[in-house]
């Protein structure tokens, strides 16, 4: 039962309507803008804000304002993974799988700088207008929001003079014009992050996910209007959903103006100095992060561009294989995206934990997270990765599913164990050790980079480079999951017990291993064979004696009616 008193509380803690009244600023910020195209997935959760601080029992009133900001953050959070879907099932369908694979490209190069961009913007003025008194947070937001207007010029003037070079290294000299266009993109974000940062640090939550759920949809719906006309007057729909993507930006920052003001001009708020010693290392973990999450996306489409050249086979060939892997990385990325809530919960119990000095329950909430993540991992894997081929014939034509299957089934795995190596990152920035962090992300993608530089080249062209892809790719994670499980015990006294990690290792592979061998049977049928793989799954955690009543009683007290009332 020890296991079960201790998990109570994190139970308590998934309940976003029992959250104790915090400081401004003190809530998780929301996914950036991009967190649902798989070519942009969300900032590192665990460098999202401050920790919650300790509860205060004296503010109900507070309590159920936050409780509601964190439902609609919850919200906006699903939204984005909706949206992102949604976006990435039409592209295909309008531009075929080799546009569909050169705006990836396009939409991958943005994406990394964008989410440093959003990362900085809402963490840093958010944090900026918090930590002022009341009087001052105009002044305070004026001062910081004219300096990120000064970095986005510089940035989003950046990228467009190496847009050149970003098409050159990915072999695909046709996506610079496209690359220059998204520039504005990194502009207008530049601008309209630093609005939400300021939302977030007044704590006006419910205003900040109206703005990130009404543009999620915005965007895809003009991504696909403005692919929609080009290709209708004869243009490049490529070109036409970059503009609708500028279009939408466009729109949303006046918008956001409008709720914000621009502030007022005075002292108040962090010199420009202390802002950038903020923000310095923050921009860095961002960048390292989102290196790592396109690293192989990257280096596939060059060495298909390669492969293509010597071939004399066109560009095009490149694009539609390159599209194919980016049909399987949408699934792929599906348990680190659905994992980040796990990182919301785990983040600030071990920050409160390391600060009071409690050893014993800085190991008990490590162990506790980490498991709690393998088992996700393998719960949100074993469908993916047993019924890839129809996973991708769900959602994709037929161009996708048949070249893509063998991939994800690969990549899903290797995205599992990405999201055991996020989970583990947090936890040790939350134990301060936010350097080891960045270092291990940073080794990361130089393994990455190193494992698809050695097997991609020697594949044969087509589907067996993109396998050759997620086998490199996947190996590196896995590698780097472990490298963090080491450090995490090292830091916390605790990871994974080896018990757990064999055990969902065993009952991972016989639910792969049976959902391989289930038939096509219709789309409707797809959803009941994930569920069938998923309860073999769960049965075969039950039957080893893994999963059991402590863990039900966890699940009722953070999503039952009286666990709520904890």
């Amino acid at each position: 039962m020890l296991r079960l008193a201790r998990s109570r509380e994190i139970a308590r803690l998934a309940c976003f309507c029992d959250n104790p009244a915090v400081p401004r600023a003190a809530e998780p910020s929301p996914p950036p803008p991009e967190a649902p195209d798989p070519s942009q997935a969300p900032s590192d959760p665990a460098q999202a804000s401050p920790a919650p601080a300790a509860p205060s029992p004296a503010a109900p009133s507070a309590a159920r304002s936050a409780g509601r900001g964190g439902l609609a953050i919850a919200g906006a959070k699903v939204s984005f993974i909706v949206f992102g879907f949604v976006q990435q099932l039409i592209l295909p369908r309008l531009l075929g799988t080799d546009g569909y694979g050169e705006v990836s490209v396009v939409l991958a190069g943005v994406g990394v700088v964008n989410n440093v961009v959003v990362a900085t913007g809402i963490q840093g003025v958010s944090r900026a207008v918090s930590s002022v008194a009341e009087r001052d947070v105009a002044e305070a937001f004026r001062r910081t929001l004219a300096l990120h207007a000064v970095l986005a010029v510089a940035v989003s003037s950046a990228f467009a003079l190496l847009a050149g070079a970003i098409a050159s290294f990915s072999e695909a000299p046709h996506v610079a014009g496209p690359l220059r266009l998204a520039a504005v993109i990194v502009l207008l974000y530049g601008l309209y992050a630093p609005l939400v940062g300021a939302l977030n640090g007044q704590r006006r939550f419910l205003t900040q996910a109206a703005f990130d759920v009404g543009y999620g949809a915005l965007r895809t719906a003009s991504i696909a209007a403005g692919a929609l006309l080009f290709l209708r007057a004869g243009q490049s729909g490529v070109l036409g959903a970059i503009a609708g993507f500028v279009t939408a930006a466009a729109i949303i920052v006046p918008l956001a103006l409008t709720r914000t003001g621009l502030g007022r001009r005075g002292g108040a708020g962090p010199s420009i100095r202390e802002h950038l010693v903020f923000l310095l290392p923050l921009a860095v973990s961002q960048t390292f992060l989102n290196l790592l999450l396109q690293t192989d996306f990257f280096l596939l489409r060059r060495f298909l561009g390669q492969a293509t050249h010597h071939l004399a086979l066109g560009a095009r060939a490149a694009d539609d294989l390159i599209g194919v892997y980016r049909g399987a990385q949408l699934f792929a990325f599906l348990p680190y995206q659905l994992l980040l809530s796990v990182t919301f919960i785990l983040f600030p119990m071990l920050a409160r934990a390391h600060a009071e000095q409690d050893r014993a329950a800085v190991r008990r909430y490590a162990m506790t997270g980490v498991r709690l993540s393998f088992l996700l991992t393998g719960l949100l894997c074993a469908p993916i990765s047993g019924l890839a081929p129809h996973v991708l014939r769900f959602a994709f034509p037929v161009e996708i599913w048949s070249r893509g299957g063998g991939a994800l089934r690969v990549l899903s795995l290797g995205m599992g164990a990405f999201a055991v190596l996020g989970v583990a990152s947090a936890a040790l920035t939350s134990l301060r050790r936010e350097r080891t962090a960045a270092a291990l992300t940073a080794a990361t993608v130089l393994l990455v980079a190193v494992g698809c530089s050695l097997f991609v080249p020697r594949a044969a062209f087509g589907p067996d480079m993109l396998v050759s892809s997620a086998v490199a790719t996947s190996l590196a994670l896995a590698t780097a999951a472990v490298v963090s499980g080491f450090l995490l015990h090292r830091a916390a006294g605790g990871f994974v017990p080896a018990r757990t990690a064999l055990r969902v290792g065993l009952a991972l592979a016989v639910a792969v291993a049976v959902g391989a061998r289930l038939p096509w049977l219709g789309k409707v049928a797809v959803l009941g064979e994930a569920i069938l793989v998923a309860l073999i799954y769960v049965a075969l955690l039950v039957a080893t004696r893994e999963v059991g009543r402590d863990d039900l009683a966890i699940l009722r007290q953070a999503f039952g009616r009286g666990g709520s009332r904890a």
